[in-house]
């Protein structure tokens, strides 16, 4: 199975060298490495470079998190299968990371698969159960079916460790371009919707997590809200996060009960501060830009939106 790796980057720092060297370690090897990288001001792209990435720079005002991806697959020929996403801080966690996730292909119906995510060494308890919550120890196959039980979480998957078949993910429009967030969750809603499924293969893993303050939480939720306020048709096939978002308090409540009892009124204020973003996420059509751009965790979007509009009225 041929397969290539794209990895944005921007100021990638001490990852680069992390990742660059998990890659090399890997028991498959692929056709090419591809960087993409929103001209950094470090020399992370020197260090993929040294192990034979192929880079390609782009103005960091032109990265777009669903438009900068479709155009790097845009711009593979057909000599490859298989492409793999990786983020910059998301680094293979063993050498057979690559093989157990290119694995799920051996199922033609499967479309797209995506890894485990492991918290980082040293991650507190929000950062911690945020990922065993969402990246369980068992492997699934998701189809459309799967919705009434899933529900939103049928759709989840993530472009920080993630691979795509790349005639399948073509044959749906690709990417969604000008994304504010949910590029990955946009794409793999497509693909069920045609009749393909997701695999999740927790045997593939990568150390990715973060460390959210309080305001990136706040932030980071107004833009899932704001992704969900502007696709309603993934709302109409697999729900709302309402559901899912108790299970998680009450799972991350007891965790940390178990853990760090003590951090319980944090976790308390960090949720609802989740809860306030959604909301005024899924509200944004009523909120002046001046406000959108306080609140996202992306105010490049923004203005880059702005400016569309203003075009699209002038002509």
């Amino acid at each position: 199975m041929k397969f290539v790796i794209c990895i944005p980057t921007l100021n990638a720092g001490k990852f680069a060298a992390e990742l660059a060297s998990a890659i090399d370690s890997q028991s498959v090897r692929a056709m090419r490495v591809l960087v993409v990288d929103s001209s950094s001001d470090d020399s992370s792209a020197d260090v993929f470079r040294a192990h034979g990435a192929e880079i390609q720079t782009i103005p960091r005002r032109d990265f777009d998190h669903g438009g900068t991806r479709q155009s790097a697959v845009d711009a593979l020929d057909d000599s490859a299968d298989i492409v793999v996403f990786l983020t910059q801080d998301a680094v293979l966690a063993d050498d057979a990371a690559l093989a157990n996730l290119l694995a799920a292909f051996h199922d033609e119906t499967v479309a797209a698969a995506y890894g485990r995510q492991l918290p980082r060494p040293g991650a507190g308890v929000a950062e911690a159960h945020a990922r065993l919550f969402n990246y369980p120890a068992e492997s699934r196959i998701k189809a459309l079916a799967d919705a009434r039980e899933l529900g939103i979480k049928t759709p989840f998957l993530s472009n920080s460790f993630a691979a795509y078949r790349i005639s399948v993910l073509r044959r749906v429009g690709g990417f969604p371009r000008c994304t504010l967030f949910g590029e990955d969750m946009e794409t793999a809603g497509k693909l069920l919707l045609a009749g393909y499924r997701l695999a999740y293969v927790a045997e593939a893993r990568v150390w990715h997590s973060h460390a959210y303050t309080w305001r990136d939480e706040l932030k980071r939720y107004f833009d899932i809200g704001v992704f969900h306020a502007r696709n309603q048709w993934i709302r109409e096939h697999f729900g709302g996060a309402g559901r899912e978002g108790l299970s998680y308090i009450r799972s991350e409540i007891a965790y940390a009960i178990s853990r760090e009892p003590w951090a319980i009124p944090s976790l308390v204020v960090r949720n609802a501060l989740k809860l306030l973003g959604m909301q005024l996420g899924l509200r944004e059509a009523a909120l002046p830009l001046g406000v959108k751009l306080r609140l996202t965790s992306n105010p490049r979007y923004w203005t880059h939106e702005n400016r569309a509009e203003r075009r699209t009225a002038v002509s």
